[in-house]
């Protein structure tokens, strides 16, 4: 047990190419294969400690699981489980969560489970804890986790630096999302974030997404963190970090000022699936660098000019969507994509996305003309009422919109628009912002004196993480609005809904008898934790 734990330990601390090395010496080596002989038939007379540390060394090495040995030590140690401390409770855990389900790990897992269970109470060591989390895994019952939660809570107080990034990721191997044990660990995260090496600090985002455990605390100091230190990351680590917080839908608006200046200094380092990356990651977020918003752009059409050979027609999409987004036309990609070859491949491909790369194209089409130079605002716009059915969440919104203006006849429901836009209540005045219109009275004729006001009732998820800054689709559809001739007014929707009756008609009538024809609605969004 000691000769193979020692091989482990020496072991683990090489380089991937160095194991591979290694690994094969090990193997060939006459002692190896008498010392594996030795450790099967003396697994019965082994105490608890040497059993399971030879286990996990033996399956750390890369001894396949069908093997006679790993086989015969799961098996005495399903029947010497009861002899087991917690120490070695933790190991055999961390060594079962590496391993494939078989017969003897499942035996040995539902097992555990029942030990763990009884045994959770009398645990005090966060360390043992967390690799018992891992064990029990996704499938363990709803109340195992939360013992488990419990066990945790009570020695959170004691949490390390180290210890919290250990839990962290045992939820996520348990999915289970819990917002005081998260909380805790984000805050020793937070103020260690300098003792984090790279890896870790990836996994904790992609922790995040997993549980959908939002912290704006928690993201801005990650991100200041790589700010402050963008010159020691290399400029594809940087691209790894935006990518995650796009997943997580939180803008880092310094540190993607920064990349965006490295991009225009040196793109040559751009390959094709990182120019996809930030095309991505700068559209959803609806990240435009101040002062060198033109010198961005050109330098990424520039990037996908020189790509445009070897592209897929898929990839193209994509990229000329993100720059779509953006209100940025790259003209030389555009051709290229909307050549009927390449249009016709794209919505004749019987794949589980074209749904997505029909709006896409469709998008892409809007965006040429609404934000083509030579566009004028048109004097009137062609609309439709799209049902007279108002969905259960926008009730509210009805009834409070008719108690201010009397009737339904001065608004108008589900309205639907060129461009398949859809707004979810127009309402017309006139030029001075002081008198709400009769919709008929308004509707068959062009006036440039009426106001035409667009609400949009839009979802949290809608907003990058922790502002009311729209992310890329929103923002592309409020500008469109705009050039139709609407001001458009966002309303976070909870928010909304939470207000009363009586709040929620004083709120829309500020909104609509504001002096000002704002744009954007200043509901504040409040951090979920």
């Amino acid at each position: 047990a000691n000769c193979l734990t020692t091989v482990w330990r020496l072991f683990k601390n090489l380089s991937e190419d160095q194991q591979r090395y290694e690994k094969q010496l090990i193997f060939e080596h006459p002692a190896f294969v008498k010392l594996c002989q030795q450790l099967l038939r003396d697994s019965r007379r082994m105490t608890r400690g040497d059993l399971v540390f030879s286990l996990h060394a033996v399956v750390n090495l890369g001894i396949p699981q069908n093997t006679v040995l790993v086989q015969t030590l799961l098996r005495v140690c399903q029947e010497k489980l009861n002899q087991l401390d917690n120490r070695c409770i933790s190991v055999l855990a961390t060594t079962l969560a590496g391993l494939d389900k078989d017969k003897n790990v499942s035996a040995l897992q539902a097992g555990l489970q029942l030990l763990v269970e009884q045994r959770i109470p009398r645990i005090r060591d966060i360390f043992i804890l967390q690799n018992l989390m891992k064990c029990v895994g996704k499938d363990a019952p709803v109340f195992l986790k939360k013992k488990l939660e419990m066990a945790v809570l009570k020695e959170i107080d004691h949490l390390t630096f180290p210890n919290a990034l250990r839990v962290f990721l045992a939820l996520v191997a348990m999915n289970y999302c819990s917002v005081p044990i998260l909380n805790a660990c984000s805050k020793k995260i937070q103020e260690n974030v300098h003792d984090a090496p790279f890896r870790q600090l990836i996994l904790i985002l992609e922790a995040c997404y997993t549980l959908q455990y939002r912290n704006v605390k928690l993201f801005s100091a990650l991100a200041d963190y790589v700010n402050s230190t963008a010159c020691l990351w290399d400029k594809k680590q940087i691209i790894l970090f935006l990518s995650a917080f796009e997943t997580l839908g939180f803008q880092p608006g310094e540190l993607m000022g920064i990349f965006a200046e490295k991009v225009a200094e040196d793109p040559e380092f751009l390959n094709l699936k990182n120019l996809l990356i930030v095309l991505r990651v700068y559209s959803r977020l609806n990240y435009v660098p101040r002062g060198q918003k033109h010198l961005f752009f050109e330098t990424l059409h520039s990037c996908l000019n020189k790509y445009l050979p070897q592209i897929s027609n898929t990839e193209l999409l994509k990229a000329v969507y993100s720059l779509c987004i953006l209100g940025y036309l790259p003209h030389g990609a555009l051709d290229e994509l909307l050549q009927k070859d390449s249009r016709d491949e794209l919505l004749l491909s019987d794949d589980l996305y074209k749904e997505q790369k029909e709006m896409m194209l469709r998008c892409v089409k809007a965006c040429m003309e609404l934000d083509s130079p030579s566009f004028v605002k048109p004097a009137f716009v062609l609309t439709e009422n799209f049902s007279s059915l108002v969905s259960l969440n926008l009730r509210k919104v009805r009834d409070a919109l008719i108690e201010l203006l009397g009737d339904e006849n001065m608004f108008r429901q589900n309205v639907q628009l060129p461009y398949k836009y859809h707004i979810d209540f127009e309402i017309r005045m006139d030029s001075d912002r002081k008198k709400v219109l009769p919709i008929a009275a308004t509707d068959d004729h062009a006036d440039s004196s009426v106001q035409r006001l667009a609400f949009l009732f839009v979802p949290l998820s809608a907003f990058c993480v922790g502002t009311t800054h729209p992310q890329g689709k929103l923002a592309m559809k409020k500008r469109h609005l705009n050039k139709l001739g609407y001001h458009v007014i966002l309303v976070l929707n909870k928010k909304f809904q939470d207000m009363t009756k009586e709040d929620a008609v004083e709120f829309l009538k500020g909104k609509i008898y504001s002096e000002n024809a704002f744009p954007f609605s200043e509901v504040t969004v409040q951090d979920n934790n």
